[in-house]
């Protein structure tokens, strides 16, 4: 039975992925990397540490309730995109195992970046994978990207992609976290924030600032310190940070559109996973393709996936 691994050691999880291509499944095992309460994430050498001590555990999950063939194809996550100079040494430890097992196995080695990986992931969840095929605009929206991005075939890479627009400051994610620490909640903190958000009894008036197709995001982070001097509740903190990044993909999107037209949009990222943004989107856009939250957060799915589009472009 065709059988693909994925391996993907971003800097907030360690996981691994087998795609089985003949049911159309996937397999999948992973781990947050641990952060002390009260910090914003990890520095790249402990991150690095953590990869290294939880990537062989993650293996013997995945592969102990997953009890079929060996892989004759792996793919690991290399680094974070798909342009000159992105590298992070965490993706080194997913590239590293993925080297070694296809040196003993004979399998077959792709490597792509943590952004494909993503997006992959998302229209597999989508069931549209029909797309890379197509023109598509896809959102990665993460702790350490906000990214609006035009999706075209390419054969080397599956995906070529060109931006459309980015934040210009801090990430949708960074300011997530940010404000959810600020709250006393655990890092990364979408999840916690996302259930006080729904609790909240007041609606904001937001105005997001965009700049073509692009945004800043720093006042947002100001704009929540201040309402907690203020002494404004958790719940309703909570909820304006979502909303606001909420309008802000809103805004951006209509950007894309309006620029190249109405082709398939597809969301995915952490960030994406939160259900307020999610209705918000859905509401502007009806046709958007999301993720479920096990293939929106970071993953290794996509990136099983890639190895086996590159192994059926290359027959």
């Amino acid at each position: 039975m065709p059988e693909f691994l994925g391996i993907d050691t971003s800097n907030y999880t360690t996981s691994a992925a087998v795609y089985v291509s003949e049911e159309n499944m996937i397999y999948q095992s992973k781990r947050l990397l641990p952060v002390k309460d009260g910090e914003l994430g990890l520095r790249q050498s402990d991150a690095v540490f953590h990869h290294t001590k939880q990537l062989p555990e993650i293996i013997e999950e995945l592969f102990s309730g997953h009890p079929t063939g060996q892989p004759k194809v792996v793919s690991a996550s290399s680094r974070p995109r798909n342009i000159e100079g992105s590298y992070m040494p965490c993706f080194l430890c997913g590239e590293g195992f993925a080297r070694s097992y296809a040196a003993v196995s004979g399998a077959k080695l792709y490597t792509t970046s943590h952004q494909i990986g993503h997006i992959l992931a998302a229209l597999y969840s989508a069931d549209r994978l029909d797309l890379v095929k197509e023109k598509f605009i896809a959102f990665h929206v993460s702790g350490g990207t906000t990214d609006c991005l035009l999706c075209e075939p390419d054969y080397e890479n599956i995906l070529n992609i060109t931006e459309i627009g980015t934040s210009l400051d801090l990430k949708a994610g960074q300011a997530v976290d940010r404000t959810g620490v600020m709250l006393g909640l655990h890092f990364p903190c979408g999840a916690e924030l996302e259930k006080l958000a729904l609790k909240s009894d007041r609606h904001f008036k937001v105005k997001p600032v965009l700049k073509k197709g692009s945004c800043c995001l720093s006042g947002l982070e100001n704009k929540c310190s201040e309402l907690s001097k203020n002494g404004e509740s958790p719940e309703n903190i909570a909820a304006y940070c979502l909303d606001f990044i909420a309008e802000t993909i809103v805004g951006m999107t209509e950007y894309a559109v309006e620029e190249y037209g109405e082709i398939p949009l597809v969301f995915a990222g952490g960030v994406m996973s939160d259900a307020i943004i999610r209705d918000r989107i859905v509401s502007s856009f009806p046709p958007a393709e999301f993720a479920e939250p096990q293939f929106s957060c970071d993953n290794a799915a996509g990136v099983a996936i890639y190895g086996y589009l590159k192994s059926i472009g290359e027959r």
